[in-house]
């Protein structure tokens, strides 16, 4: 007979069968993010999984999975992120189109409480928070060995199988071609790795701190700096500029962590002086020093223009918005240099570039308000927690605040691939900093 003391104290620490794989399950997504068709198909299935396992239970024991805090976060930073799109279909310039992906977006919402209960235990943030450092550690060793050997062995690998199995490679010659930065393992068709990289780099610098000191962080953030330079996205150097400052100063100090910076500037005066890409960019960056307008368009890569026609559409649609993701459709009417070709090439502009800019030119003065109460909360929920459930979130609150940072470049939110990064930081900062309550890590009861 099941001892019912033991079940109370076990009870907490241990989630009902059918979502101890859900640590898991997230590992799996995010390793797949190379191949983004499957790693979506890998959200959806294990949405459906989470959901279909709810109304089994007819939603009993939820508390087992997530504490009633953790389930009210979620679902209300889901909705926060949500309903301006919802909001913004009514009169969006592709309607149709914007109702539908509205529906789709339903799917965050399970995702959303199944990785915050990944989170909820001990045993759960052990296997994801450090499977997610493991992940980007492997991922920043492959674009390493890329910089020196010019072949990521593992988009080889993934662009081997690919060719076996459908007879087409992952990325077409001339994008290969074309390749101007360090790709790794996402390929010269999918140029995001540095702002990847610099998303998850937390969990990768907090790991190496807890396990080798100060030293292991020291040789980590420098590694994974070198890749984030070598990557070219000029967002990502801003993004792990914050996680160095805000990971290591607690670690190291302000001494100390100065040198880091240091030993970075030195190491960016050397690649600004040996690789032509990295000069490129140091070059175009230091444009935004000149008066000239021009000069600080060419600087931003044309985001100067982009913004232009974002705010044209927050004046000209200032409640809801022109529709999300229906930028691209909305910039021709805004285009405040329509006869200019632009420094992007050809075609129209698909997203603002820019968080802020992009929630009040697709959702509006409501999608705005809806963010920011979003943000309002987290922020109360941080502030509220005690110390212990704040050290046991610090990664994540850092990877989320770095990904969201209003005053940089983004890509977009409303996007698959960035709406879902950026949403599974969410419910990792939920569900570990509103964690069920578990036994100290010392007790005997506490067993994992």
């Amino acid at each position: 007979m099941t001892d019912p003391a033991a079940a109370a104290v076990a009870g907490p620490d241990t989630p009902r069968s059918g979502w101890r794989w859900a640590p898991y399950w997230i590992l799996a997504f995010v390793a797949l993010w190379p191949a983004p068709g499957i790693a979506e198909g890998v959200l959806v299935l294990g949405a459906l999984a989470a959901i279909i396992k709810l109304l089994v239970t007819r939603f009993r024991g939820g508390t087992e999975l997530l504490s009633g805090p953790a389930w009210a976060l979620t679902s209300a930073l889901f909705f926060a992120y949500w309903l301006p799109q919802l909001l913004s279909a009514f009169d969006a310039v592709d309607a149709r189109e914007a109702f539908y992906k509205s529906a789709t977006a339903l799917r965050y919402l399970p995702f959303l409480w199944l990785v915050a209960s990944a989170v909820a235990d001990r045993r759960g943030r052990r296997i994801t928070f450090g499977g997610l450092a493991i992940i980007a550690g492997v991922w920043t060793i492959d674009a390493l060995v890329q910089a020196l050997a010019g072949t990521s062995p593992l988009f080889w690998g993934l662009n081997a199988l690919k060719q076996l199995i459908e007879n087409k490679p992952m990325c077409s010659p001339d994008e290969i071609a074309a390749l101007d930065r360090l790709s790794g393992v996402l390929g010269p068709c999918n140029l995001k790795l540095g702002i990847v990289l610099a998303s998850l780099s937390p969990f990768v610098l907090y790991a190496a701190g807890r396990r080798f000191g100060s030293a292991g962080w020291i040789v980590a953030a420098g590694l994974v700096g070198i890749v984030i330079l070598l990557g070219g996205a000029r967002a990502s150097w801003v993004t792990y500029a914050l996680v160095l400052v805000f990971s290591g100063w607690r670690l190291l100090g302000w001494k100390k962590l100065l040198g880091v910076f240091a030993f970075g500037g030195i190491l960016l005066l050397v690649l600004n002086a040996t690789v032509p890409q990295v000069h490129e960019r140091v070059e175009r960056t230091a444009q935004v020093l000149t008066a000239d307008e021009a000069g600080l368009d060419d600087a931003l890569s044309g985001r100067g223009r982009i913004w232009g026609a974002a705010l044209c559409m927050a004046r000209e649609h200032p409640v809801n918005g022109v529709g999300a993701r229906n930028f691209r459709d909305a910039f021709p009417a805004c285009d405040p240099e329509p006869e200019e070709v632009p420094a992007w090439g050809s075609g129209p502009a698909f997203h603002a570039h820019q968080i802020v800019l992009e929630i009040l030119s697709e959702t509006g003065l409501l999608g705005l308000l809806l963010w920011l109460a979003g943000a309002a909360l987290a922020w109360r929920a941080w502030r509220y927690a005690d110390d212990g459930a704040r050290e046991r979130a610090r990664p994540a609150m850092l990877a989320l605040a770095v990904t969201v940072f209003p005053f940089n470049t983004h890509l977009a939110f409303y996007s698959t691939f960035w709406g879902g990064l950026t949403l599974l930081l969410v419910a990792l900062f939920a569900g570990s900093l509103l964690a069920r309550w578990e036994p100290p890590a010392g007790d005997a009861s506490a067993a994992e």
